[in-house]
């Protein structure tokens, strides 16, 4: 995997559910393989749901109305390690990067 890479359809949900995310403002997110996902800002959950759509596009759900779909791409490191993925949403063009958060030992 290459910084920028996108990531295909099939490695989609391994990559969201590999670890929590941690994004630049200290919002945390966390998906799982169900379709759920939580993100958390402020100490407030969302709850909210995500798949993969037939174009291979990551997608978002967020009840009552808000959907967004994103060209979801890896995060690396220089010597090649994945640190997390950067999401850009398709019709606002917005980006953010979500990095992985250690797991506990």
């Amino acid at each position: 995997m290459k910084n920028g890479e996108r990531i295909v359809a099939a490695d989609v949900e391994d990559a969201l559910t590999r670890a929590p995310f941690t994004y630049t403002d200290g919002a945390t997110q966390v998906f799982t393989r169900d379709g759920h996902t939580i993100y958390t800002e402020n100490g407030i959950p969302t709850p909210g749901e995500w798949g993969v759509d037939d174009q291979g596009r990551f997608w978002s759900f967020w009840p009552p109305t808000y959907r967004a779909t994103y060209d979801a791409l890896w995060m690396t490191e220089a010597n090649g390690e994945v640190v997390g993925i950067r999401f850009t949403e398709l019709d606002r063009g917005v980006t953010f990067e979500g990095r992985y958060a250690p797991r506990p030992t």
